[in-house]
Protein backbone atom coordinates (compact mmCIF):
# COMPACT_ATOMS: atom_id res chain seq x y z
CA UNK A 1 0.00 0.00 0.00
CA UNK A 2 1.35 3.40 -0.95
CA UNK A 3 1.48 6.09 1.75
CA UNK A 4 -0.86 9.05 1.44
CA UNK A 5 1.00 12.37 1.58
CA UNK A 6 -0.14 14.48 4.49
CA UNK A 7 1.27 16.59 7.28
CA UNK A 8 5.05 16.69 7.57
CA UNK A 9 6.42 13.62 9.30
CA UNK A 10 7.87 13.99 12.78
CA UNK A 11 11.57 13.36 13.47
CA UNK A 12 12.47 9.76 14.18
CA UNK A 13 14.96 8.31 16.61
CA UNK A 14 16.85 5.39 15.06
CA UNK A 15 16.70 3.58 18.38
CA UNK A 16 12.93 3.14 17.95
CA UNK A 17 10.38 2.59 20.69
CA UNK A 18 10.54 0.02 23.47
CA UNK A 19 7.08 -1.47 22.95
CA UNK A 20 6.85 -1.71 19.18
CA UNK A 21 9.15 -2.82 16.36
CA UNK A 22 11.52 0.08 15.57
CA UNK A 23 10.45 0.33 11.92
CA UNK A 24 6.81 0.73 12.96
CA UNK A 25 7.78 3.84 14.92
CA UNK A 26 8.98 5.58 11.74
CA UNK A 27 6.40 7.92 10.14
CA UNK A 28 4.64 6.27 7.15
CA UNK A 29 6.26 8.13 4.23
CA UNK A 30 9.77 7.74 5.57
CA UNK A 31 9.10 4.12 6.45
CA UNK A 32 7.98 3.45 2.86
CA UNK A 33 11.16 5.08 1.55
CA UNK A 34 13.37 3.00 3.85
CA UNK A 35 11.61 -0.22 2.85
CA UNK A 36 11.89 0.62 -0.86
CA UNK A 37 15.62 1.30 -0.57
CA UNK A 38 16.05 -1.86 1.50
CA UNK A 39 14.38 -3.90 -1.22
CA UNK A 40 16.30 -2.32 -4.10
CA UNK A 41 19.67 -1.62 -2.51
CA UNK A 42 20.01 1.85 -4.00
CA UNK A 43 17.46 4.26 -5.49
CA UNK A 44 17.22 7.77 -6.87
CA UNK A 45 14.64 10.30 -5.74
CA UNK A 46 12.90 9.95 -9.09
CA UNK A 47 12.68 6.17 -8.77
CA UNK A 48 11.35 6.46 -5.23
CA UNK A 49 8.71 8.98 -6.31
CA UNK A 50 7.58 6.68 -9.09
CA UNK A 51 7.40 3.61 -6.85
CA UNK A 52 5.62 5.35 -3.98
CA UNK A 53 3.29 7.45 -6.11
CA UNK A 54 4.26 10.80 -4.61
CA UNK A 55 6.03 13.86 -6.01
CA UNK A 56 9.78 14.12 -6.35
CA UNK A 57 9.91 17.26 -4.12
CA UNK A 58 8.02 15.37 -1.40
CA UNK A 59 10.49 12.49 -1.66
CA UNK A 60 13.45 14.85 -1.53
CA UNK A 61 12.05 16.50 1.61
CA UNK A 62 11.74 13.16 3.38
CA UNK A 63 15.15 12.01 2.14
CA UNK A 64 16.63 15.17 3.61
CA UNK A 65 15.15 14.36 6.99
CA UNK A 66 16.27 10.75 6.80
CA UNK A 67 19.77 11.97 5.96
CA UNK A 68 19.73 14.31 8.96
CA UNK A 69 18.62 11.40 11.15
CA UNK A 70 21.57 9.36 9.90
CA UNK A 71 19.37 6.71 8.31
CA UNK A 72 20.27 7.19 4.63
CA UNK A 73 23.29 8.45 2.75
CA UNK A 74 23.50 9.55 -0.85
CA UNK A 75 26.19 9.23 -3.48
CA UNK A 76 26.56 10.76 -6.91
CA UNK A 77 26.82 8.21 -9.72
CA UNK A 78 27.58 9.18 -13.33
CA UNK A 79 24.97 7.96 -15.78
CA UNK A 80 25.68 8.72 -19.42
CA UNK A 81 26.84 12.19 -20.42
CA UNK A 82 24.52 14.12 -18.13
CA UNK A 83 24.96 15.23 -14.58
CA UNK A 84 25.59 12.50 -11.98
CA UNK A 85 22.46 11.04 -10.45
CA UNK A 86 22.14 11.12 -6.68
CA UNK A 87 21.27 7.67 -5.43
CA UNK A 88 20.38 6.80 -1.87
CA UNK A 89 21.39 3.82 0.22
CA UNK A 90 20.64 2.85 3.82
CA UNK A 91 23.12 3.99 6.44
CA UNK A 92 24.32 1.36 8.94
CA UNK A 93 22.08 2.89 11.64
CA UNK A 94 18.99 2.07 9.56
CA UNK A 95 19.67 -1.65 9.78
CA UNK A 96 18.65 -1.57 13.44
CA UNK A 97 15.13 -0.58 12.37
CA UNK A 98 14.50 -3.80 10.49
CA UNK A 99 13.43 -6.97 12.31
CA UNK A 100 16.20 -9.18 13.61
CA UNK A 101 15.25 -12.57 15.05
CA UNK A 102 18.52 -13.38 16.77
CA UNK A 103 16.77 -14.13 20.07
CA UNK A 104 14.31 -16.54 18.46
CA UNK A 105 17.10 -18.27 16.57
CA UNK A 106 19.24 -18.62 19.70
CA UNK A 107 16.31 -20.03 21.66
CA UNK A 108 15.58 -22.52 18.89
CA UNK A 109 19.21 -23.66 18.70
CA UNK A 110 19.45 -24.03 22.48
CA UNK A 111 16.30 -26.13 22.35
CA UNK A 112 18.04 -28.55 20.01
CA UNK A 113 20.68 -29.10 22.72
CA UNK A 114 18.11 -30.65 25.02
CA UNK A 115 16.21 -27.73 26.53
CA UNK A 116 16.69 -25.67 29.69
CA UNK A 117 17.73 -28.58 31.91
CA UNK A 118 20.39 -30.07 29.66
CA UNK A 119 24.05 -30.16 30.65
CA UNK A 120 24.99 -28.82 27.23
CA UNK A 121 22.93 -25.65 27.73
CA UNK A 122 24.39 -25.14 31.22
CA UNK A 123 27.86 -25.51 29.75
CA UNK A 124 27.20 -22.88 27.08
CA UNK A 125 26.00 -20.33 29.63
CA UNK A 126 29.03 -21.12 31.82
CA UNK A 127 31.35 -20.47 28.89
CA UNK A 128 29.59 -17.20 28.10
CA UNK A 129 29.94 -16.13 31.74
CA UNK A 130 33.63 -16.97 31.77
CA UNK A 131 34.22 -15.03 28.56
CA UNK A 132 32.48 -11.96 29.97
CA UNK A 133 34.25 -12.37 33.29
CA UNK A 134 37.66 -12.44 31.63
CA UNK A 135 36.96 -9.16 29.87
CA UNK A 136 35.52 -7.54 32.99
CA UNK A 137 38.45 -8.53 35.19
CA UNK A 138 40.86 -6.94 32.75
CA UNK A 139 39.02 -3.63 33.21
CA UNK A 140 38.27 -3.84 36.93
CA UNK A 141 41.75 -4.96 37.97
CA UNK A 142 42.73 -3.77 41.45
CA UNK A 143 40.45 -0.75 41.49
CA UNK A 144 38.73 0.19 44.76
CA UNK A 145 35.31 -1.41 45.10
CA UNK A 146 33.48 1.85 44.37
CA UNK A 147 35.37 2.23 41.09
CA UNK A 148 34.84 -1.44 40.26
CA UNK A 149 31.09 -1.01 40.65
CA UNK A 150 31.13 2.06 38.39
CA UNK A 151 33.21 0.29 35.75
CA UNK A 152 31.06 -2.84 35.87
CA UNK A 153 27.99 -0.65 35.34
CA UNK A 154 29.64 0.77 32.23
CA UNK A 155 30.34 -2.76 30.99
CA UNK A 156 26.70 -3.77 31.49
CA UNK A 157 25.55 -0.61 29.73
CA UNK A 158 27.86 -1.34 26.79
CA UNK A 159 26.38 -4.85 26.63
CA UNK A 160 22.94 -3.33 25.99
CA UNK A 161 21.41 -3.52 29.47
CA UNK A 162 20.85 0.26 29.79
CA UNK A 163 22.47 0.10 33.22
CA UNK A 164 23.02 2.79 35.82
CA UNK A 165 24.18 2.84 39.43
CA UNK A 166 23.14 4.77 42.53
CA UNK A 167 24.61 5.02 46.02
CA UNK A 168 22.50 3.64 48.84
CA UNK A 169 22.08 5.28 52.23
CA UNK A 170 23.88 2.41 53.96
CA UNK A 171 26.97 2.93 51.80
CA UNK A 172 26.22 0.22 49.26
CA UNK A 173 25.22 0.56 45.62
CA UNK A 174 22.32 -0.47 43.44
CA UNK A 175 22.96 -1.35 39.81
CA UNK A 176 19.76 -1.22 37.75
CA UNK A 177 19.40 -2.80 34.32
CA UNK A 178 16.54 -0.99 32.57
CA UNK A 179 16.70 -3.27 29.53
CA UNK A 180 17.26 -6.99 29.13
CA UNK A 181 19.53 -7.39 26.13
CA UNK A 182 18.72 -11.12 25.89
CA UNK A 183 15.07 -11.12 26.98
CA UNK A 184 13.87 -13.65 24.40
CA UNK A 185 16.51 -16.15 25.46
CA UNK A 186 16.07 -15.45 29.17
CA UNK A 187 12.32 -16.09 28.94
CA UNK A 188 12.91 -19.67 27.81
CA UNK A 189 16.19 -20.32 29.58
CA UNK A 190 16.41 -19.01 33.12
CA UNK A 191 20.09 -19.95 33.15
CA UNK A 192 20.62 -16.63 31.40
CA UNK A 193 19.41 -14.89 34.57
CA UNK A 194 21.36 -17.04 37.02
CA UNK A 195 24.42 -16.62 34.82
CA UNK A 196 24.03 -12.82 34.95
CA UNK A 197 23.88 -12.87 38.74
CA UNK A 198 26.90 -15.17 38.93
CA UNK A 199 28.81 -12.92 36.53
CA UNK A 200 28.25 -9.84 38.69
CA UNK A 201 29.18 -11.71 41.87
CA UNK A 202 32.38 -13.12 40.39
CA UNK A 203 33.34 -9.76 38.88
CA UNK A 204 33.06 -8.21 42.37
CA UNK A 205 34.68 -10.79 44.69
CA UNK A 206 35.07 -8.20 47.44
CA UNK A 207 31.33 -7.57 47.62
CA UNK A 208 28.08 -9.24 48.55
CA UNK A 209 25.62 -9.05 45.65
CA UNK A 210 21.87 -9.57 45.98
CA UNK A 211 19.32 -9.37 43.18
CA UNK A 212 16.46 -7.24 44.51
CA UNK A 213 14.34 -6.88 41.36
CA UNK A 214 13.85 -9.30 38.48
CA UNK A 215 12.18 -8.58 35.17
CA UNK A 216 10.94 -12.15 34.76
CA UNK A 217 9.36 -12.08 38.21
CA UNK A 218 7.16 -9.11 37.36
CA UNK A 219 9.42 -6.12 37.93
CA UNK A 220 10.04 -3.62 35.14
CA UNK A 221 13.82 -3.81 35.71
CA UNK A 222 16.52 -6.10 37.04
CA UNK A 223 18.41 -4.60 39.99
CA UNK A 224 21.31 -5.70 42.16
CA UNK A 225 22.35 -4.33 45.55
CA UNK A 226 26.05 -4.43 46.29
CA UNK A 227 27.77 -4.04 49.65
CA UNK A 228 31.36 -4.59 50.80
CA UNK A 229 31.91 -8.14 51.97
CA UNK A 230 32.06 -8.39 55.76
Amino acid sequence: MRPTPGAPDEPVDAAGADEEPPLDAVPPTRRAILVAIKRNGTMSAQALASELGISVPAVRQQLGRLTEDGLVVHEARPEGRGRPTHRYVLAPAAEALFPKRYGDLTTELLGYLGGPESDEVRSLFDRRRQRRLSGARARLGDLPLQDQVAELTRILDEDGYLADVERLEDGGWRITEHNCAILTVATGFRQACSSELAFIREALPGAEVERVAHLLDGSHVCAYEIRPRR
